[in-house]
């Protein structure tokens, strides 16, 4: 499944239709939506134009080029938080100022969304699993350099890779047994009930950080 059909596919499904309905707003066959949402078949520029009319995105939204229904191209003055020209640079490069804010902007996301569900052991290993993170980074940025004295660390230097892998893994997992328990009177399922749109409209300030992530996120790991 590429972009297209992915999108296409998610478009649908936020708008609560079925595919049947769907093929006959849109004046075509289930058949031949059904090879669009599946990236079996790809659609003429007409048929891409109604699209975006009928689910109200930019053609550049429903191609994945842009995270954004508007097809807005976020630069680093859009972000939350944006400081002055001169400060947003380091080393003569916007992008680590860039990837600061999305970063900074999905956390603001995922933090409100903890608060939300109402659970402190959540946002407890949600903040450990993201301080996990932080130090596995640092610490490689910090023997890059051999001549750094290592006892600003108390895990050995020869089990730090497996120790932080392994802690990643285990909090990973506890996360998830949290958020798979049903019966767990202490979280606000109703917390976790989002789509694009709705994001977009709650975290006005914010939303355009979390998708580009995302997306970014998505590009790396294909």
């Amino acid at each position: 499944m590429n972009s297209f059909s992915r999108i296409i596919t998610l478009l649908r499904k936020e708008k609560g239709i079925t595919q049947k309905q769907a093929a006959a707003d849109l004046g075509i066959s289930q058949a031949l939506l059904s090879h669009y949402e599946k990236g079996l078949r790809e659609c003429g520029l007409d048929f891409l134009i109604k699209l975006c009319d009928y689910y109200n995105v930019s053609s550049d939204y429903i191609l994945g080029r842009s995270p954004d229904r508007n097809g807005t191209m976020l630069t680093v003055n859009d972000l939350e938080g944006a400081e002055t020209t001169k400060d947003s640079h380091y080393s003569g490069s916007v992008l680590p100022a860039m990837n600061k804010r999305l970063i900074s902007s999905s956390l603001n996301i995922v933090y409100d969304i903890l608060s939300k569900a109402g659970n402190k052991e959540l946002t407890k290993k949600v903040s450990n699993y993201l301080m996990i993170s932080i130090y596995r980074i640092f610490r490689k940025l910090y023997q890059a350099d051999k001549k750094n004295s290592q006892s600003m660390f108390n895990v050995p230097g020869n089990v730090f890779e497996g120790y932080t892998a392994g802690s990643l893994e285990r909090t990973c997992a506890e996360i998830g047994v949290i958020l798979s328990d049903k019966n767990n009177m202490k979280l606000h399922a109703d917390a976790f009930e989002m789509t694009s749109e709705s994001i977009s409209s709650v975290y006005p300030k914010h939303a355009q950080g979390l998708l580009n992530t995302i997306k970014t996120a998505e590009d790396i790991i294909k």
